[in-house]
C-alpha cells in the first residue's frame, strides 16, 4: 500500500508530498528502530533475501509475513495495511477498508478500526486453479475460514482440509498451513485471525 511522507529540503520541509509504498515503509520502520535485516530475519522466521525483496517492493508480503513482521517491529498489523491518505483522512474514511493484491489472491481488510485489538478479519479472494506460493504460512494464534462462494483446501500440517460455499474450518495458526483454490473459479474466503 502506498502512503506520502513529508520530504525535507535543507531543513525546510518541502511542498510536495513523496509517494511511497509498504517495502519503503516497512525498511523505514525497521531502521527507526536500529533493526538490521538478519535481526528481523530472526524475528519473523523469513529470509533476509525475502525481507529485502519485500523492502525493494519487488514482492507483496501475504497477511501471515505482515503480521510476522508487525510483531517484530512492535505495531499495530493494521499500521502496515493501511495507507497515509487514510490516516490523514481518518474521521470521513475510518470505516474504509484496505485492498491488497498478490499475484495470485486479494484480500480485503474487514476490521480497519481493530487497532491493538486480537482478532482481524479479512475478505480474501483466491484466483481459480491456483496455490498460494511459498512455504506456507504460519503465525501465532488461530484461524478461522468460511467460504462464501467457490471452494478451498486448506492444509494444515500434513493435514488437508477440502471445504466449498458454506463449510468452515478453525485451526491453530501456529502450524504451517496452506491455500489452495483446486477449482475452476476464483473462490471468496472470510477468514478471522486472531493472534495474542
Amino acid at each position: 500500500m502506498a502512503f506520502f511522507d513529508t520530504l525535507l529540503d535543507g531543513g525546510v520541509m518541502a511542498r510536495k508530498l513523496k509517494r511511497h509504498t509498504l517495502g519503503p515503509r516497512i525498511k523505514r520502520l525497521r531502521q527507526s528502530r536500529d533493526l538490521s535485516l538478519e535481526t528481523l530475519a530472526n524475528e519473523t522466521g523469513h529470509a533476509v533475501e525475502y525481507l529485502e525483496r519485500i523492502e525493494n517492493d519487488e514482492v507483496i508480503p501475504p497477511v501471515a509475513v505482515l503480521l510476522a513482521l508487525s510483531r517484530a517491529l512492535e505495531i499495530d498489523s493494521g499500521e502496515l495495511l493501511k495507507d497515509e491518505e487514510e490516516e490523514s483522512k481518518a474521521a470521513e474514511r475510518r470505516a474504509e477498508a484496505v485492498r491488497k493484491r498478490t499475484e495470485h489472491y486479494s484480500y480485503k481488510v474487514l476490521t480497519p478500526e481493530a487497532r491493538h485489538k486480537h482478532l482481524k478479519g479479512f475478505l480474501v479472494g483466491i484466483e481459480a486453479d491456483s496455490d498460494l506460493e511459498g512455504p506456507g504460512y504460519q503465525h501465532e494464534g488461530e484461524e478461522f475460514v468460511y467460504v462464501l462462494k467457490g471452494q478451498v483446501e486448506v492444509k494444515v500440517g500434513d493435514n488437508v482440509n477440502s471445504l466449498k460455499q458454506g463449510e468452515s474450518l478453525h485451526f491453530n495458526s501456529s502450524l504451517v498451513h496452506r491455500l489452495r483454490n483446486a477449482g475452476h473459479v476464483k473462490c471468496e474466503l472470510l477468514v478471522v485471525l486472531y493472534t495474542p
